[in-house]
């Protein structure tokens, strides 16, 4: 059961409607699954998942899920919201995709590839790049220096902006992706950063519809999710014949990922945060996707 939202089979905040038959089947999955129970994070306590679905296919978007309002530590699933905002800051003329930046050395954590096979170097301090090149280093390879090279150019609060505008309270990011002793001046000590399965279902959901921030912003985040190069989680559960455009994330207990999935006349939006270690977490998610997959391919059957 969806947990935590005003009633059933009305509209909701972003303009969702529910259905108990849809939100009860998606139970049904997370419980075979046996993910609707407390998970041990390590010093951080315990913890639970957030999911949600979104069934694009009829005349209003529907939502299900498991606790979608549960805001959970997303690991690197937020950098899609620093994207959005840079990509949002360039089309009101503030810089151009083609704008060079320098890296700062502080900024270039990555010591390898999160990407094995990825040709493209690691960044380094004294590094001149494009802001384009940034973004795609930050989506498809989840690269942390480009984000926090990214994270510079778009500020905290320019991203938290986007963050207040669509009301996804909760979900403001706090932290770049390096220790905290290396931190800017004033987010040392700060929360770190956390989102839910209903702010990212409502961010991707804004993108499919071309409605997040304007047209072109939500065109240019779709290309660069369709171009994601970590098919390890929710991908592998899904036919060769459909197009995901996603995001990832994982850390430590942590693994995630939240994306639009479309094959022929099954479109879809999920967003799935685990409180699991990725070993153990990609067979469930795998699991996962495939049998929300049936359920939506078999959806009015």
């Amino acid at each position: 059961m969806i947990t935590g939202l005003n009633g059933q089979g009305k509209d909701l905040q972003f303009g969702f409607e529910t259905d108990d038959r849809f939100d009860k089947e998606l139970g049904s999955i997370i419980r075979k699954l046996e993910l609707d129970k407390d998970f041990n994070v390590g010093e951080d306590g315990i913890e639970q998942i957030s999911f949600a679905v979104v069934d694009l296919t009829g005349d209003k978007p529907v939502l299900g899920g498991f606790k979608p309002e549960n805001l959970i530590y997303p690991a690197s699933v937020y950098k899609m919201y620093v994207a959005a905002t840079i990509l949002w800051q360039i089309s009101e003329g503030m810089y151009r995709l083609e704008t060079s930046h320098i890296v700062k050395e502080h900024n270039a954590v990555d010591r390898t590839r999160e990407i094995k096979w990825d040709p493209r170097p690691l960044l380094a301090g004294g590094d001149t790049v494009t802001i384009g090149y940034l973004l795609d280093l930050m989506i498809t390879r989840s690269d942390n220096s480009a984000a926090n090279c990214l994270i510079d150019v778009a500020t905290r609060p320019g991203i938290n902006k986007l963050i207040k505008i669509y009301g996804w309270e909760g979900s403001e990011v706090t932290r770049k992706f390096l220790k905290r002793k290396l931190e800017d001046p004033g987010y040392a000590e700060v929360p770190s950063t956390m989102t839910c399965g209903l702010h990212a279902a409502d961010f991707l959901y804004k993108i499919y519809n071309n409605e997040l921030i304007n047209e072109w912003v939500s065109r240019q985040m779709m290309t660069l999710l369709g171009r994601q190069l970590d098919k390890s989680k929710l991908a592998q559960g899904l036919p060769g014949s459909a197009m995901y455009y996603h995001k990832t994330g994982w850390f430590s207990y942590w693994t995630h990922d939240v994306g639009i999935v479309a094959d022929g006349e099954v479109k879809y939006v999920i967003a799935c945060f685990l409180p699991i270690e990725e070993e153990k977490a990609l067979p469930i998610m795998k699991e996962l996707s495939r049998r929300v997959f049936d359920l939506m391919k078999n959806k009015g059957n």
